[in-house]
């Protein structure tokens, strides 16, 4: 295995999809929100149909979305070293004729995906606004990870809207502070938020995830609210749902 790593990088297991995950701890690791990102997602199963992730980190919600359709998937990540990591970790799955990330701006996504044409949009963004006294991560990595430095929520959703098609779905996590200002900006998108999921880190908690479905050009009607997700027990050990996604057992 050692052939597909570079410098500082590792071998992790998501056992629940039987995949290796190429990860470095100087550059990006994927997150929980990856993983509840992708299992909240309800991707276009047919093969004619086009998947797409923005922000596409180090890939890992492609290749659990490629685990629920046969669709191509298309991810777009602005850092370099973490789309060089992904095509690695593509091939080492052997995912490449299906999955593909490409290095760019996702302000620039129509250049190699047309407008109108998506049918399932998902996107982990950097959940933080940047404001005079943001305080932002000292690497580089995971400040623009974390932190609107090269895009921001309005592009995203501007981004996202126009890449679907008429009743495509897109599909967000982000942080519940920000819920007004998501459901105003998908609005304004032409995005009609169809289904919400809020995520708590353990009962008696704050929640601290929200995941979002927008349609494009639906109806306003119809919002849902889905029961909660609570990721930990008093013993700090997963619970049965959350073990399930990240390895396999409940």
């Amino acid at each position: 295995m050692n052939q597909w790593l570079k410098g500082d990088e590792r071998m992790d297991q998501l056992l629940s999809h039987n995949l290796s995950i190429i990860q470095s701890p100087s550059v990006f690791s994927f997150s929980l929100d990856a993983v509840l990102l992708a299992d909240f997602a309800q991707p276009a199963k047919h093969d004619r149909a086009k998947v797409v992730d923005l922000c596409a980190g180090n890939g890992v919600v492609g290749l659990l979305l490629s685990q629920k359709t046969s669709s191509p998937i298309i991810g777009i990540e602005i850092q370099e070293r973490l789309v060089d990591m992904a095509n690695r970790t593509i091939q080492l799955n052997g995912l490449d004729k299906q999955v593909s990330i490409l290095h760019g701006d996702l302000s620039d996504a129509s250049k190699w995906i047309k407008k109108d044409t998506v049918d399932t949009l998902t996107c982990n963004p950097p959940y933080f606004a940047v404001g005079e006294k943001s305080i932002k991560n000292p690497n580089s990595h995971l400040a623009i990870a974390r932190h609107e430095l090269h895009t921001n929520l309005d592009e995203v959703m501007r981004v996202s809207s126009g890449l679907l098609k008429m009743n495509g779905k897109a599909y967000f996590v982000h942080r519940p502070d920000r819920l007004i200002e998501i459901l105003e900006t998908m609005k304004k998108y032409r995005l009609a938020p169809k289904k919400m999921r809020l995520v708590y880190p353990k009962v008696g908690k704050e929640a601290n995830t929200l995941l979002i479905e927008g349609i494009k050009d639906g109806k306003d009607t119809g919002f849902r609210v889905l029961p909660p997700l609570f990721v930990y027990n008093e013993d700090n050990n997963y619970l049965p749902e959350v073990s399930a996604m990240l390895h396999g057992i409940r």
